[in-house]
């Protein structure tokens, strides 16, 4: 009786181990995904693409930060059919840098970015390379989200990868031309987080 008291009892106290043991996993990797927060960083000259920036933010819970350009756009600095306007000027220099303002921002507790910016050219806004040249994205994975009128991503992940280091990913996420919802957006991140 003895013996069968001492094997149950052994038996007990090794389910229990392994379900301690479980559970403290578990918690190490909700721990882990806590530490982890994502970014929706964002170009917007028109408030398109803050639009879509906002919706996904707020699907998946992310932090967002504005990139602003020092000198605001204004429409006719957005007139792509005018040889001499602002835009058509920034991006036929693809070393043009627009200032962007200076804010003491920082990646550093981010580990995925979803960066969205209208696609001029065929190519993201030259200020977003200013953005990517500003903060340190080393090691870091970078998701493209982008809005048009018509035009695709073309050279955009290629163009952009030049402004960070060897070790951060760029991923060519999605291009939207309309107005997704919150519902959509979710659905979109679950298939590249």
């Amino acid at each position: 009786m003895k013996n069968i008291f001492l094997i149950i009892l052994g038996l007990i106290v090794a389910v229990l181990g392994a379900v301690w043991t479980l559970n403290g996993i578990s918690q190490a990797k909700e721990d882990t995904n806590m530490d982890k927060k994502v970014l929706v960083a964002y170009f917007s000259a028109t408030g398109t693409t803050k639009q879509v920036a906002q919706n996904l933010a707020e699907a998946i819970n992310a932090d967002i930060y504005e990139i602003k350009p020092k000198v605001p756009y204004t429409k006719a600095d957005l007139d792509w059919t005018n040889k001499n306007s602002r835009s058509t000027l920034e991006m036929n220099d693809h070393n043009s840098r627009p200032e962007i303002v200076n804010d003491d921002f920082s990646t550093d507790s981010y580990d995925t970015i979803f960066l969205g910016f209208p696609i001029w050219w065929y190519i993201a806004p030259t200020i977003v390379n200013t953005f990517l040249e500003a903060h340190d994205f080393t090691n870091k994975k970078i998701i493209l989200f982008a809005t048009s009128g018509g035009s695709g991503f073309g050279r955009t992940v290629d163009n952009l990868k030049k402004s960070v280091s060897n070790t951060t990913e760029i991923k060519e996420g999605k291009l939207f031309n309309n107005h997704p919802t919150k519902e959509e957006l979710k659905k979109w991140t679950e298939g590249v987080l």
